[in-house]
């Protein structure tokens, strides 16, 4: 039996019984006995044991000289998490840790039904694990009496902050007893963090692990260089190689969850959603299918980066690029805990290849560069585990021999085999054809640009000599079809898994456009938009045995000058070619058409118009003007009475 100097011996016969063999660094740090009755600032990375370490920390505080509990009244303790996941994940630790000790732990999240929680409450409990929303409504309602609180525990301090709880957080522990101890523990201690610290705790003992120096050293990082079409395949192909008992795909978006659960289980996945927009029972069962073993692959959002344990968790997928390189250290700490060896795996685009290295560079992360695994490489690691299957070290038992022997007479060796790994590899999804690009990093320095003293410094581009060895393609788009290279580029990339250092020089013509690729690029291009596959606005490519003669222009077309009898004939027909006076088409009969119909003599007619007089005289200057006659004055008018 291991001997966990500084436990109380309750708490020590639950670790044995659990299989602890040794304690992480954290949790060693706890059993300080400098450290029984002071506050604490723990900064520890995900995965090093922190439940367990702050369930060692309070422990004699809670209990004291005592070996158990007494009856529940008022909690004694309470412990404050960002999550309903990790809420729920930190009273199941405590529940094992603290089972000799005949402690009542009770959880407040939200999502839960909040009478069974208050009547649980009133019921009494020694712990209280919960969410800071819910915890203030019932600190609000008077259903959590926080009089007796000895000791309150701040898990994943940095996280609460993040999501905005810092008003909640402050609520609570103003609500406490002012004589209580307060522990934090945190991934990071940033500044928002210390001055929380400040204000709520008395001379915190800061702790350092030295989790925190060397961060996820069980875990593998492999960045994986895809082609943008292949992201979803990829991921396919990645799950398939490795088979972990418990894989996470992270998604940036719920839709991107939806969909991509609905793809796998399409594929015979054995999947499972986790998101914000689900219910605190549906994440429940979620999650439970993980542990029992009907799930083995959870789609999750980034709300499941913190705080879930899940036992066999192998394999951490990034479908999507992380915003920052604290959350890409996040979800990769769902694998490699507590020993363990895990994989965490980033999906990386061919146009996100920067991203993934400044997120990697940010994160103090050495990853692998690769490909994903193609399908022969599946397969062969399909056969590889098959030939080991322990199925073949076992004896047949002693009722099976009968029809052991019938199957080998009907059938014979060579099918029964046969028939073995077909049953075999239907149990698994058929693996995908890959397009291959190359994943040599880019080796490019930023260009230069002119400025100030503070501008960030960068290298000219290389001149077209420099491009290397290159394929020439024709693009059935010209200057007549208003092409332009600002919009080319990004459509040749997009479609064509390249990206703009793959490009060399555009040259226009008036119906088609010439387009150099680079020479090592340039099958992946071709098969990549197809020999006869239409790109964007039905653009077809076709790749040149030689360079184009571009050395002379197109010959300008003649100017021809054009006879009436060439000009077209609409919209007025020949007349109007020919200087007749145009036809009205109109078909109005009449003056309450736009226009007025014309006569069959070619005269125009108009039914109200008066006859011309050929004897008018003209207008003179000393002509007095035109005196309109008086209109008749309205009945309500001032002047009624004097014209009567």
């Amino acid at each position: 039996m291991t001997d966990y100097n500084g436990a109380v011996p309750a708490i020590a016969k639950a670790l044995a019984k659990r299989g602890y063999v040794t304690l992480t660094p954290v949790q060693k740090s706890m059993l300080d006995p400098a450290l029984t009755f002071s506050d604490a600032l723990v900064s520890a990375q995900t995965g090093s044991g922190k439940t367990v370490a702050f369930g060692l920390a309070i422990a004699p505080t809670l209990l004291g000289d005592a070996e158990k509990f007494g009856p529940a009244r008022q909690p004694l303790a309470l412990v404050i998490a960002p999550t309903r996941e990790l809420a729920m994940q930190v009273t199941r630790e405590l529940e094992w840790l603290y089972e000799m000790t005949g402690a009542v732990i009770t959880s407040c999240v939200g999502g839960m039904d909040i009478r069974s929680e208050r009547r649980a409450l009133e019921r009494g409990a020694h712990i209280v694990v919960g969410t800071p929303g819910r915890l203030c409504d019932h600190i609000r309602r008077n259903a959590l009496d926080m009089s007796a609180l000895k000791v309150a525990v701040l898990d994943e301090a940095d996280e609460m902050l993040d999501l905005g709880f810092r008003e909640d957080l402050e609520f609570i522990l103003d609500s406490a007893p002012a004589e209580r101890r307060t522990l934090m523990f945190s991934a990071t201690v940033p500044a928002a963090i210390a001055k929380l610290a400040k204000s709520y705790q008395r001379d915190a003992v800061r702790i350092a692990t030295s989790a925190e120096e060397k961060q996820h050293v069980d875990i593998e990082y492999r960045a994986l260089a895809v082609a943008s079409a292949d992201r979803e395949n990829a991921i396919i192909n990645v799950l398939r190689y490795y088979e972990a008992t418990n894989a996470i795909v992270f998604c940036s978006t719920r839709a991107a969850v939806n969909h991509l659960t609905a793809r796998f289980n399409n594929r015979n996945f054995a999947v499972v959603a986790l998101s914000g927009e689900l219910t605190q029972n549906e994440r429940t069962h979620a999650l439970q299918a993980m542990r029992d073993g009907r799930a083995r692959v959870c789609i999750a959002t980034d709300v499941a980066a913190r705080g879930i344990d899940l036992p066999g968790l192998d394999l951490v997928i990034h479908a999507d690029l992380p915003s920052n390189p604290e959350t890409l250290l996040h979800r990769s700490g769902r694998t490699g805990r507590a020993g363990r060896k895990g994989i965490s795996a980033l999906i990386v685009p061919v146009n996100a290849r920067r991203k993934a290295e400044r997120l990697l560079a940010g994160a103090g992360i050495s990853a692998t560069w690769d490909r994903p695994p193609s399908a022969e490489d599946v397969m062969r690691r399909d056969d590889e585990r098959l030939l080991a299957d322990p199925i073949f070290s076992e004896k047949p038992r002693e009722e099976e021999q009968d029809l052991i022997a019938k199957l080998v007479a009907s059938h014979g060796a060579e099918k029964l085999a046969s028939a073995f790994v077909n049953l075999y590899r239907t149990k698994y999804s058929a693996p995908e054809d890959l397009i291959e690009i190359s994943v040599q990093q880019d080796t490019r320095k930023p260009r230069e640009r002119a400025g100030g003293e503070g501008d960030f410094p960068m290298t000219p581009r290389p001149s077209r000599d420099e491009f290397g060895p290159a394929i020439w393609f024709s693009l059935s788009v010209g200057r007549k079809q208003n092409a332009e290279p600002r919009w080319l580029i990004p459509m040749l990339c997009r479609n064509g898994n390249v990206t703009k250092r793959e490009i060399g020089a555009i040259k226009m013509q008036q119906d088609e456009t010439f387009v150099e690729i680079a020479a090592d690029h340039a099958d992946a291009f071709m098969q990549a938009v197809g020999k006869d596959k239409a790109l964007e606005r039905g653009i077809r490519v076709t790749r040149l045995t030689s360079a184009p003669d571009l050395s002379r222009p197109a010959p300008a077309k003649p100017y021809v000058k054009k006879s009436y009898d060439d000009r077209p004939k609409e919209p007025h027909g020949d007349d109007w070619a020919k200087g007749k006076p145009r036809k009205n088409t109109s078909n109005a009969a009449g003056p309450g058409g736009p226009k007025a119909a014309e006569a069959r003599d070619g005269k125009p007619f108009n039914k109200d118009a008066k006859p011309f007089r050929k004897d008018a005289q003209p207008f003179k200057k000393d002509d007095k003007p035109f005196k309109k006659k008086d209109k008749p004055k309205l009945a309500n008018s001032s002047n009624f009475e004097r014209r009567k």
